[in-house]
């Protein structure tokens, strides 16, 4: 009796594994087995735009195994100890040669897929952070950045660096910000990274329906990129707050904040940073970020405009050809226009003292007129000329999208439909 309870106090949890008979052990084994590979492999398989993974709604299964898969490795770590000692104890020379395999064959599996394929092992975060002014940047300014002022200060993002680290945590004012992007997306957003008063740090660790995903470092909870919103973990349904950002060329961005910062390239990420060199153009060879230049199809341009209330979207094909729109989103007349440089958009509430105008462009097609005043806007929402001379739009809060990204994250979105369209 003393000896059984030492055994039992020595080896409690794996008594019942050594009690079993042989073909139990080895199906017990091997369910173990299959268990660890697919929790391997599922965790980052449906987190990374494999074949067929980002199709289902599978990333609260994903969220399950990566939160568990520390206990996993152990008990099948136990099993396996216990299954090497009874096959080279006992065990038939097939299954000598065949366990060992296996174990070679996990280990592979598990570089893989914890060293290679994981979002947070293929972009980094920027480690040299630097910044630059208008007089001394190098960059070329038909760069496409996104642009926020916060507290009197305006710094720019380039998409081409932005696009590779997918999220940088900055200061703008004295405001922490976490720019954020998705290449996959073509999703811009710009969030306080400041959740229950603490100011959080994050890291990517894949994608669900081809949007970026980041977790907290605090409570491990899971960030969906194009709303902000904690789709899994302790914060599942928090929140961050969104800071208005603006799309546009260098050149059209140090126009409106000739005192803006740019941000450098980390010269440590150059190589990573000329591939995404015709990103912005829509021009890659990859599938999963190349434009498709008909409308609407599944990486067709568009232009989305989201309040709390409603949200509508437009086509960039009709913008190109008409060079402004003007509608109403949610009672809100809006002015949706893009400047000569076919990449510098804007949208903006088109109502002046509280009453709407009606516009049409001038002649120049860089700037526009108000019919009821005949007074002169430009692009930058400023009337320079005429009665109103002075007054200026305020912006509206746009995005340049996928259009199969806003129709999978604004379900209940509006789409204008205008004779580009009809003619179609």
């Amino acid at each position: 009796m003393k000896r059984t309870a030492a055994v039992i106090l020595e080896k409690p949890s794996f008594l019942f594994f050594a009690k079993l008979p042989v073909p139990a052990k080895r199906l017990l084994f091997s369910a173990a087995l299959l268990l660890l590979f697919s929790a391997e492999i599922l965790r980052v398989y449906w987190m990374m735009p494999f074949p067929g993974s980002q199709v289902s709604n599978t990333v609260s299964y994903a969220y399950a195994i990566d939160r568990s898969i520390g206990y996993i490795r152990i008990f099948v770590g136990v099993l396996t100890y216990w299954a090497l000692i009874g096959v080279y104890k006992r065990g038939r020379a097939w299954e000598k040669i065949v366990l060992p395999l296996v174990l070679v064959a996990y280990a592979f599996v598990f570089f893989a897929f914890n060293f290679r394929f994981p979002a947070d092992k293929i972009f980094y975060q920027p480690v040299n952070k630097t910044f630059s002014t208008a007089s001394d940047t190098s960059m070329d300014r038909s760069k496409l950045v996104v642009g926020v002022v916060l507290q009197g200060q305006a710094k720019a993002y380039p998409i081409q660096l932005i696009g590779y680290h997918h999220q940088v945590i900055d200061t703008v004012g004295n405001t922490p910000v976490m720019i954020t992007y998705c290449t996959v997306c073509r999703s811009a957003r710009v969030f306080s990274p400041v959740v229950n008063g603490k100011q959080e740090t994050f890291r990517l660790v894949g994608m669900d329906h081809y949007n970026a995903i980041f977790e907290d470092a605090t409570t491990n909870s899971w960030w969906q990129q194009a709303t902000g919103v904690s789709i899994t973990g302790p914060l599942k349904g928090y929140a961050l707050k969104e800071f208005p950002a603006s799309q546009m060329t260098l050149d059209a961005w140090f126009r409106q904040q000739p005192n803006s910062l740019v941000m450098r390239p980390d010269s440590l990420f150059m190589d990573r940073y000329f591939k995404l060199e015709d990103y912005e153009k829509g021009t890659m060879r990859s599938p999963l970020v190349r434009r498709d230049s008909a409308s609407w199809q599944h990486n067709s341009w568009v232009v989305g405009v989201a309040n709390s209330n409603a949200s509508k979207v437009y086509d960039w094909n009709e913008l190109l050809q008409r060079r402004f729109i003007q509608d109403s989103v949610d009672e809100m007349p809006i002015l949706v226009t893009i400047e000569m440089d076919s990449a510098s958009f804007h949208v903006y509430d088109r109502r002046v003292n509280g009453a709407p105008l009606s516009f049409r462009m001038s002649a120049t097609r860089n700037e526009f007129v108000d019919e009821g005043t005949q007074s002169s806007w430009n692009m930058d929402g400023l009337c320079i000329d005429g009665t109103l001379k002075g007054k200026k739009l305020l912006p509206v809060q746009s995005y340049n999208e996928f259009w199969h990204a806003w129709r999978t994250f604004h379900k209940d979105s509006k789409v204008y439909v205008g004779n580009y369209m009809l003619e179609k």
